[in-house]
């Protein structure tokens, strides 16, 4: 009797998921493990909004695999030494895992490979689960991994992936192997009021019916913070409920216009990924250094407390640091909004702003959260490093009437028109009872350009 154990991490699915479909075609039985990572929670990333995102994709995937005869087995702790204990305890001759990219996931393969070897199992790590390139299978000549997005999209766009995967219809899980206590969503404390239910069945479900019935006008409205049309499926993602490789396949064969942009967004997933994956570091370092002085002392505390309270005094920035903060999730557009505000008008360095998306974005991850910040600071790969987002022009052209501002800022509520976007600029008696503008655009470009050379 031939055993092997399937280590789920960031791949909460059935559907599309190579180890698990190796572990099952070659081994008698099979231990689907999730390990709860107490390293992951000593670094400050256990947030509240993705521990709960987490409660309901274990959930779901228990369910979804009892339905096929096995169940989910979990524990807590160091993962290598919860996986090698489990390994010895059933008698498994291999464990299967998804392929990471972070330094931490990397070091956690190479200890998990060696250990497995003390005790006479093999490690066997699949690439293509997470990301549909693998990172690395695409490179310039000469190179490790692309620097810069469109000509890696173009080489990307040639590559044939392989096909998405069924899900398997049965497995055994010995009896040997005990399930152990999943966290309930309701044991997490300090969750945003309007975070999503997340799980396998709510991304498949979302994602059919968002193809069926949205894509088709993607390419026009993505941007449209108000319609607010974007997938939402990033956290999906980020947990792996979803395969990315998959998505893509469904996109295409939607026939939707808006397909092409919407792959488009899952290939800038992918670059950032072997971005990361090439230069690790880049999670909390400068990818190209410019010599930047951010700004510190008091003066800096308080416009950071401000923007982090959505009280900046610019309409399209609170907006959306306020839905960030009931929904654990952000419109793509209002992050890059917010983050330029942030690294480019308040000259605060990009990583105090990450950080406080990790602490919130309930699709927080390490590759897309990190470089997007870097991309938008001008320290990462984009090409124009000191592009600047004025917060009140993109605000009039991606909320024009102001419906997104209004949605999440009660107090601009009764302002009327396009007065919206520059309140301050009423009449002393028809001003709201908001904040005044923490910071002068014109000043704070100019400053940011000198020092920027």
């Amino acid at each position: 009797m031939t055993v092997s154990v399937v280590l789920f991490t960031s791949d909460l699915r059935l559907h599309d998921h190579p180890p698990l479909h190796a572990a099952v075609a070659t081994a008698d039985e099979v231990v689907p493990l999730f390990v709860r990572d107490r390293g992951i929670e000593a670094a400050g990333f256990a947030a509240p909004n993705r521990l709960a995102f987490l409660a309901d994709c274990l959930a779901d995937l228990d369910a979804g695999l009892r339905a096929r005869g096995g169940r989910l087995v979990v524990r807590e702790g160091d993962v290598v030494k919860e996986v090698c204990a489990l390994a010895h305890q059933v008698g498994a001759g291999e464990v299967h895992v998804a392929a990471g990219v972070s330094a931490y996931a990397r070091r956690r393969e190479e200890r998990l490979g060696e250990e497995l070897a003390s005790i006479g199992a093999r490690l066997r790590v699949h690439d293509g689960v997470v990301t549909v390139v693998p990172p690395g299978a695409v490179v310039p000549a000469g190179r490790d991994h692309f620097a810069v997005f469109t000509p890696y999209f173009r080489r990307w766009s040639h590559e044939r992936p392989r096909e998405p995967l069924p899900a398997p219809r049965r497995l055994r899980v010995p009896d040997t192997a005990e399930p152990g206590r999943p966290v309930d969503r309701a044991d997490v404390p300090g969750t945003s009021p309007g975070l999503a239910r997340g799980g396998e069945t709510e991304g498949r479900g979302r994602s059919a019916a968002w193809l069926r019935k949205d894509a088709e006008a993607y390419a026009e409205r993505h941007d449209d913070l108000a319609g607010d049309a974007t997938s939402r499926l990033s956290p999906h993602l980020h947990f792996g409920t979803l395969s990315a490789l998959e998505l893509t396949y469904r996109a295409r064969e939607s026939g939707a216009s808006g397909a092409e942009a919407f792959v488009r967004q899952l290939c800038w997933r992918d670059f950032h990924h072997q971005v990361l994956a090439a230069r690790p570091a880049a999670s909390w370092t400068d990818y190209r250094p410019r010599g930047d002085r951010w700004r510190t002392g008091p003066d800096a505390d308080a416009a950071i407390d401000a923007w982090k309270q959505g009280l900046t005094g610019f309409p399209v920035v609170d907006a959306a640091l306020r839905q960030l903060a009931h929904e654990g999730w952000m419109h793509n557009r209002a992050r890059l909004i917010t983050a330029s505000f942030l690294a480019k008008t308040l000259y605060i360095d990009w990583r105090v702003g990450a950080r406080h998306f990790l602490d919130l974005l309930v699709d927080g991850d390490m590759a897309d959260n990190q470089l997007n910040w870097q991309w938008v600071a001008g320290t990462g790969t984009d090409t124009r490093p000191n592009r600047v987002l004025n917060p009140i022009a993109q605000s009039r052209r991606h909320d024009p009437d102001g419906t997104y501002i209004r949605r999440w800022l009660p107090e601009l509520a009764g302002v009327a028109g396009s007065a919206v976007h520059e309140p301050w600029k009423l009449p002393d008696g028809d001003r709201p009872a908001y904040p005044a503008p923490i910071v002068e655009l014109s000043d704070a470009t100019r400053r940011f350009r000198r020092a920027r050379g």
